[in-house]
């Protein structure tokens, strides 16, 4: 895909200077180490804060092709980008918008899958004061342009064997990168079948996934029907913390049959005794990877608390940069 005159623009006024992307060997990796001060007066934003993970090289031109409303205040978009263009389930990207001095980093939402099929990747973005976030909210248009870099170190790209299992935890829009892994899991389980068995031994994965109401629990009519389509394979927990109004599976589209191991709704955060006996302790910790994206303070309580729950400190992968 070309964008007539963009990309020279994009060359022009996008000539930051960042590390060259290192090899990405390992197919789960945890956040980079590096240490980030941040002064009480004054925010980091997006390139400072991720000043110390990895980017490709390239930046892409790209299009808005389609703009949904996830909630009331969450916008997915459907942004069309170049053949060569590549990411790995849970990376983000730097989204240079022309006219708006301050780069964005937004998580894709989507799989790699959809980038192979239909040339797509999408982004699910909160409504903030945030210049990027605000252009998103107040002014970009189907056929807007804009510039992608795809970056991080928080991914899941597994080999064919052996299998892993996953326990993904996920507060607010922090769903984002853990959706696109599900959705890549999903994929995989797929192409599994189509091969009899012959093309990737896949784990399990369980999300616990927490928003203040049922309409902030972004993509959960697609998350239960991936839970009802592997039932052996995915299951999850969904959680609202601040919907006074009781829930029914009718109402928040929440299925409590447990025959097919779908979400449950629960009122309250994902707080210790909700994961007590849960899928990731029923299984050997040597087999298994959780991986939170949720606010900082958050994740270092559930990290505590699976640490706690014998759970090795090099299996608690995480996002951790804004």
């Amino acid at each position: 895909m070309r964008v007539p005159g963009f990309w020279s623009f994009a060359a022009r006024s996008f000539s930051l200077q960042f590390p060259a992307a290192g090899p990405l060997c390992c197919r789960l990796l945890g956040p980079s180490q590096a240490t980030r001060n941040m002064s009480s007066k004054r925010k980091m934003d997006h390139l400072e804060r991720t000043a110390g993970n990895n980017r490709q090289n390239a930046l892409y031109p790209a299009e808005v092709r389609g703009i949904i409303n996830e909630s009331e205040t969450v916008k997915r978009l459907r942004i069309a980008v170049p053949p060569d263009f590549s990411f790995k389930a849970g990376q983000w990207v730097d989204l240079f918008i022309p006219g708006v001095e301050k780069v964005g980093g937004f998580s894709m939402c989507s799989g790699p899958g959809l980038l192979q099929r239909e040339g797509i990747v999408e982004l699910a973005i909160k409504y903030a004061k945030h210049p990027p976030a605000h252009w998103v909210h107040t002014m970009c248009t189907v056929g807007s342009q804009v510039a992608m870099r795809v970056g991080g170190d928080f991914f899941f790209d597994p080999a064919p064997d052996p299998s892993v299992d996953l326990l993904l935890v996920a507060g607010g829009v922090g769903i984002n990168p853990l959706y696109s892994i599900l959705l890549h899991t999903s994929d995989l389980l797929r192409r599994n079948q189509a091969s009899g068995g012959r093309d990737f031994n896949i784990g399990s994965a369980h999300l616990c996934y927490s928003a203040n109401n049922t309409q902030e629990l972004l993509f959960k009519s697609s998350i239960i029907a991936a839970c009802q389509e592997f039932p052996d394979k995915l299951s999850c927990d969904l959680h609202v913390t601040q919907q006074i109004t009781d829930l029914t599976p009718t109402s928040s589209l929440l299925s409590t049959n447990d025959s097919i191991k779908a979400p449950h709704g629960r009122r309250g955060r994902n707080r210790r005794e909700n994961h007590r006996g849960g899928a990731a302790f029923s299984r050997g910790p040597a087999e298994d990877f959780v991986l939170p994206v949720w606010t900082p303070p958050m994740i270092e309580t559930l990290s505590k608390t699976l640490l706690d729950f014998g759970l090795p400190k090099d299996r608690i992968l995480f996002e951790k940069w804004w």
